[in-house]
């Protein structure tokens, strides 16, 4: 059949049908007032698709005039409906319904029990689970603490489930306030997140361990170097059990940032010691030091600034030199940090490239084991402690990273799970419905902070108890008992191994011992980490020359 070149396109039915629309209740208006309202409805539908068809920069719009936004609008929401609608409870995009569940309910202090069995598919691969004991013990007492620096003038007793780091403007007000008075409550720990201590964070008085990233904020010179005697400001007040040297974060790491100076209030300003209105670079690296030496050496400065606090430092693993080169700084010079905070790849609490989310750092468990193994092999785990985070919301998450090695974990969103969010994925938009992650004042003191920072010490409280339950039901008194031998990973439908099988571990002092280490990573490039630098090490060099010509 031959269509008339003056037909009008399926396509442009919704154009159509306004205009007709309008010509239609334009006389009616004169006939009824009434018809008014429903007259400017159609004459606003025909402006958008005017407008729509001489616009340049959709072309979907120019092709399906007024029909485009529906399909943007529904595109807008498919987060929401996917997560209320289509998600069962146990995918996780990025925690599941059952994950955020038990972190609301052990916030809310309700029943966290559950009917009928289990609703993961335990016969598939990667599942895992802890192995009980034929002789259960009761906990009597489930505050499990760590003692961290003990070498120091001034260690501190942390819990073993503390608050990872999250900045005062990533975060609103309400939610830094309730935090911190949770950790007051609860009896442990709030990392400050780079953004340095604010207001917000002192008004309640709970235990902090400020961050110190590459921006150096709350201890900067105008230029942005580092400043000791701003540094001492607040590393010696009461409130400051630790400092730890962020060297990079399991959401972004390798990457810097810039604050635009529209989000850089006079709270944020005062917090970060820069001035109001200005952009704010938080560059890639640090200008305090540039080797593994120098970094061990800005530690012990700090801890003599510090009056003997402990001090460590933050970091994602990434080229295994530079760690070994870290490892090898230590054994050289004798000096080391009281701690080291393992940060996951999977980590991440606000805005961050897609790349840089998905596919740059390594996991936690590869990279936890990376860092314990070294300590090991080199005899200095005794004498440093081991923090680790990246996407820890229960008891089973925690005991499987004890297991492997840390002697505590830290939570970011657990943590925002407790405080009411609701993963709704708009961090970076400012928009955050649940006053969370948000420097908007209305949304941000809509949160109750008396209410939620109840809530975030029930969930600290109640995950440590789990926590309890799991270790006297595998026959285990206090978390350090927990060894590789306790989890296992079902890893085909007819195989599992514990991760005593599944992951290698060194023997204490392996690495000293003049002999080849069997470990891959390690015979790869131990003999090759040189303790005066993270460059790449001399075959690397040379293969990229080899690219080169």
């Amino acid at each position: 059949m031959k269509i008339s070149r003056w037909s009008m396109p399926l396509r442009y039915s919704a154009l159509t049908a306004s205009v007709i629309g309008l010509v239609l209740t334009v006389p009616l208006v004169f006939w009824s007032p009434g018809f008014a309202l429903l007259a400017l409805v159609f004459l606003g539908l025909v402006v958008l698709g005017v407008w729509d068809m001489v616009q340049r920069q959709r072309t979907v719009s120019r092709n399906y005039p007024i029909l485009a936004h529906f399909r943007y609008f529904l595109e807008s929401i498919g987060p929401e409906i996917r997560q209320y609608f289509i998600q069962s409870d146990t995918e996780e995009r990025p925690f599941s319904r059952e994950q955020r569940t038990i972190v609301y309910q052990r916030a809310k202090n309700i029943l966290d029990k559950r009917p009928f069995g289990s609703q993961l598919e335990m016969s598939s691969e990667g599942f895992e689970w802890m192995d009980h004991s034929i002789k259960p013990v009761e906990i009597q007492d489930p505050d499990f603490r760590i003692t961290i620096g003990s070498r120091c003038a001034k260690p501190y007793s942390a819990s073993v489930f503390n608050i990872s780091a999250m900045s005062f403007g990533s975060l609103s007000a309400n939610a830094i306030r309730s935090l911190n008075e949770g950790a007051k409550i609860g009896g442990f720990y709030h990392d400050t997140g780079e953004g340095s201590i604010s207001r917000y964070h002192r008004e309640p008085g709970g235990d902090l361990v400020w961050e110190i990233g590459s921006g150096y904020f709350g201890c900067r010179h105008e230029d942005g170097t580092f400043s000791e005697e701003k540094f001492v400001e607040n590393a010696t007040l009461d409130q400051v059990k630790m400092i730890e040297i962020k060297l990079s974060q399991g959401a972004k790491p390798g990457h810097g940032g810039i604050l635009p100076g529209a989000k850089v209030t006079p709270e944020i300003a005062e917090a970060r010691g820069v001035p109001v209105g200005e952009d704010v670079v938080s560059p890639a690296q640090h200008s305090a030091f540039s080797t593994p030496v120098e970094l061990l050496e800005f530690v012990d400065r700090l801890r003599e600034l510090s009056g003997g606090k402990p001090v460590g430092f933050k970091l994602a693993i990434g080229h295994p030199w530079e760690w070994f080169a870290i490892v090898k700084a230590m054994l050289e010079t004798g000096r080391h940090p009281d701690f080291i905070v393992v940060d996951g790849g999977e980590g991440g609490t606000g805005a961050a490239p897609l790349e840089f989310i998905n596919r740059l750092g390594m996991p936690l468990i590869e990279a936890l084991l990376l860092v314990h193994n070294s300590l090991v092999g080199t005899n200095l785990r005794e004498h440093i402690a081991i923090g680790a985070a990246g996407k820890i919301t229960s008891a089973f998450n925690i005991a499987r990273i004890l297991a492997l090695g840390a002697d505590w974990c830290n939570a970011a969103r657990g943590y925002m799970f407790a405080l009411g969010c609701i993963q709704a994925l708009n961090c970076h938009t400012g928009r955050c419905p649940s006053g969370v992650a948000t420097q908007d004042p209305v949304r941000g003191g809509k949160l109750d902070v008396a209410d939620k920072s109840v809530r975030v010490a029930n969930f600290h409280r109640n995950t440590v108890q789990a926590l309890a339950n799991l270790l006297g039901a595998a026959g285990l008194n206090h978390p350090r008992e927990l060894g590789p031998e306790h989890i296992v990973r079902r890893v085909s439908k007819t195989t599992v191994h514990s991760y005593m099988d599944l992951y290698p571990f060194l023997e204490p002092g392996e690495l000293l011992n003049g002999h080849e280490p069997e470990h891959g990573v390690f015979r790869k490039y131990w003999s090759c980490a040189r303790a005066d630098s993270f460059d790449p090490p001399e075959f690397i060099l040379k293969l990229r020359e080899t690219k080169l010509r």
